[in-house]
Parts: structure tokens; C-alpha cells; sequence
């Protein structure tokens, strides 16, 4: 039977525990990674937990100076690579479909600078998913060759940086 766990215990290796991912968002750090719990979505955890980093994108981060942005997306992209390595090891596997937070500082990277209008965010959106789903090269080497929370943010941070690219040059000539 699978138990709670506590967020005050540090240290807790749960791989030999029978523990679903659910049972660990009582937890910040699981919490966070987790995307808010967005990546416990039955179906397309990455696609939902890019979903909601959208909504938290037009909440919050689409009226911040560029300043405050590039800031929020540093400590996202430093804290992010901790929090994931954290939420890999607690549930024994290296990058467990619920983890999305990767897809979060991706995707708010994608977004960083935009021409006006509402529909520039959803138009990143699809193509982050394109380039995260389909991961051409070199996401794909970068996602089989870099471990750790490094390696479950590295291929979505290099799929925000082809998305940024891409809406840049749409924007061009558009």
C-alpha cells in the first residue's frame, strides 16, 4: 500500500516503495516539478503541464518588465534543474512523464520576447510542442546523452530556444 509523503522528511528514497506520483505532491519540491500538478495527467502529462505553464504565461509572466521576466526564467531554469533531479530520484525513474516543470522553463523561454497580439503565445505553444515531441536533432542527442535534472531540462530549454527562433522568424515576415 502506498503512503504519503511527508514533506518535512528529507532523503526519502520511495524507487522501493510501491508509490504512485500522486502520493508525492504533498511534497513542495515534487509539487513544483510536478507542474503544479499539471504532469499527473492521466493523458499527455507534457502536453497539460505545457498547458498550464501557458495559463501561468498570461496570468503572470506576459506583463512583467523584460527584466523581471529573464529573471523569473533564470531562477526557473537554475531551480528547475534541482527540482527535477530531485523528483527523478524520489520516483526512480530519469525523466517520469510527470515531471513537466522542463516543460514550463522551455516553454517560458519560447515566449520571451513576442510581437503583439494574443495569439503569439498560442502559436509558441504549438511549435514548442512540435519541437519537444518530435525533439529533431540535436535535442534528441542532447536528451539520450545529458543526465540528471540537466538532462530533463536541456531538451525542452533547446525546444524553447528553436521555438523563440522560429517565432522570431515568422514574426519577420509575417
Amino acid at each position: 500500500m502506498a503512503r504519503l509523503i511527508n514533506p518535512a522528511v528529507e532523503g526519502i528514497n520511495i524507487s522501493d516503495m510501491k508509490i504512485k506520483p500522486i502520493d508525492i505532491i504533498a511534497h513542495p519540491v515534487h509539487f513544483l516539478s510536478l507542474g503544479l500538478g499539471s504532469g499527473l495527467s492521466p493523458k499527455a502529462p507534457g502536453t497539460v503541464g505545457t498547458v498550464m505553464a501557458l495559463v501561468i504565461y498570461y496570468l503572470v509572466l506576459r506583463d512583467l518588465s523584460l527584466e523581471l521576466y529573464l529573471l523569473v526564467l533564470a531562477v526557473s531554469i537554475i531551480v528547475g534543474i534541482w527540482l527535477c533531479d530531485r523528483t527523478a530520484k524520489a520516483l526512480g525513474a530519469h525523466d517520469h512523464p510527470a515531471i513537466v516543470w522542463d516543460e514550463f522553463a522551455g516553454l517560458w523561454l519560447a515566449l520571451v520576447v513576442l510581437p503583439v497580439g494574443w495569439y503569439w503565445p498560442l502559436l509558441g505553444f504549438i511549435i514548442f510542442r512540435v519541437f519537444d515531441i518530435a525533439k529533431p536533432w540535436p535535442i534528441s542527442w542532447l536528451d539520450k546523452k545529458v543526465h540528471g535534472g540537466l538532462g530533463i531540462m536541456v531538451d525542452d530549454l533547446l525546444a524553447g530556444l528553436f521555438t523563440l527562433a522560429a517565432l522570431q522568424l515568422l514574426a519577420l515576415v509575417l
